[in-house]
């Protein structure tokens, strides 16, 4: 197998590659739809004291353990802190469910102990069929929460649970990320200035 030429050519390709996926997302006006509502939503919970929690796996996981952070820390301005949490953080309940229940478990069992009724999951997975992310959605379901998903632009199992599904035009896994931690940008900004007045 012939070993991949690193370039300065290379670089401007995975760059290029990325603004192409932010560009076919400007013009989905579904998509852009889409970003708005969910803005809205969380907007909407936060103000009501509701709670978001968030659930990924891998890349995912950061992202959602990233965005937790900017919504319950602070994003741009001192403000009150919000509840929001990425469910795989406490790890020695993340194997104590994995070894007990299995690993398709673990963000499900989370979602029964805090979620409540109109709570959000945000719920990540590239592929849209990560088990473990599609039962927390479907106990979400259960539960009486919303369901926002994030995903590749097949949107898998997940995006039939979901009250709304942010199908990333790609299906390159670092590209959907890129655009994934971007509208969780876009959300932490939207929440402060709309409850905040940021």
């Amino acid at each position: 197998m012939s070993k991949q030429k690193n370039t300065p050519e290379f670089i401007a390709q995975r760059i290029a590659e990325s603004i192409a996926v932010k560009q076919n997302i400007l013009g989905n006006p579904y998509l852009m739809a889409h970003i708005e509502q969910t803005a809205n939503l969380l907007t909407q919970t936060f103000a009501a004291h509701g709670k978001v929690l968030l659930c990924g796996n891998g890349g995912s996981a950061a992202d959602a353990q990233h965005i937790a952070a900017e919504l319950s820390g602070r994003f741009f301005i001192d403000r009150p802190a919000l509840f929001a949490e990425a469910l795989h953080v406490n790890t020695s309940f993340l194997t104590a469910v994995a070894n007990d229940y299995g690993y398709e478990s673990v963000f499900a069992r989370m979602v029964q102990a805090m979620g409540k009724k109109n709570d959000v999951l945000i719920a990540i997975s590239t592929s849209g069929n990560s088990p473990n992310v599609v039962r927390a959605a479907q106990q979400a379901k259960e539960q009486g929460m919303k369901v926002v998903g994030m995903t590749g632009e097949k949107g898998g199992q997940l995006a039939n649970l979901c009250d709304f599904c942010l199908q990333i035009p790609s299906v390159v896994t670092p590209r959907i990320q890129e655009a994934h931690i971007l509208i969780g940008h876009i959300w932490c900004e939207w929440v402060e200035q709309q409850i905040f007045g940021a």
